[in-house]
């Protein structure tokens, strides 16, 4: 399914559902442009969905206000929320007291429990495929991704290891996560990349490294 489409039908039902009169209204006036840009270069192409995803997710704030997150990531019982940040608002031009109040909201969200993720603008813009790359290591940490039915027990793990990784891997390291030979490891690798799962990223025969394939 394109962007647009999934995009219109997620947010249908993010506002269908909500009963919070507060977050519906925020829903309803739609999404700031990087949020956008972070939804269609980075998390759709990587994911392909947007479960358990939340924008303008409302949260109590230190002094008992409300406050919204860019996007909320909950599967089960996790929490993790991803502030996008524009250079001008978070880091160039920023008055004093709102950087203060910035870094007190990250440490109150961390003490309540969330895993803080924040995205630079210029990084969505710049560096899509890093930033992908780290979405997928993000959800790695508290689910196990889906991946294709025809792959080995071996090649699956290996793909979900490979997801939670933020730096290319080497057969070595493979081999000391799987538990099988170095060789065996090699075998793996070998075949993962000519399903297009895996890309090498440098390295002679018996010095690869490798990637997922974004």
């Amino acid at each position: 399914m394109k962007f647009e489409q999934a995009f219109e039908a997620f947010m249908t039902s993010q506002i269908a559902a909500e009963t919070n009169g507060r977050r519906r209204e925020r829903l309803e006036r739609g999404l700031g442009h990087a949020e956008m840009e972070f939804l269609r270069c980075v998390w759709y192409p990587a994911v392909g969905h947007f479960d358990y995803l939340y924008p303008e997710w409302e949260v109590r704030d230190f002094a008992n206000g409300y406050r919204y997150l860019d996007l909320a990531y909950m599967p089960g019982d996790a929490r993790c929320v991803i502030e996008i940040q524009g250079y001008s608002s978070h880091a160039r031009d920023v008055e004093l007291w709102r950087f203060k109040d910035l870094c007190l909201r990250h440490c109150h969200l961390a003490l309540d429990g969330w895993l803080v993720m924040p995205i630079a603008y210029p990084s969505i813009v710049e560096s899509s495929k890093q930033c992908q790359q780290l979405i997928l290591s993000i959800i790695g940490k508290f689910i196990s991704s889906d991946v294709p039915e025809s792959l080995s027990w071996l090649e699956s793990e290996t793909v979900r290891f490979a997801r939670r990784l933020l730096r290319p891997f080497s057969p070595s390291d493979l081999s000391a996560h799987l538990q099988v030979s170095t060789r065996h490891a090699r075998t793996v690798l070998h075949l993962l990349c000519e399903k297009q799962l895996l890309a090498v990223t440098r390295g002679q025969e018996r010095a690869r490294m490798y990637r997922l394939n974004l």
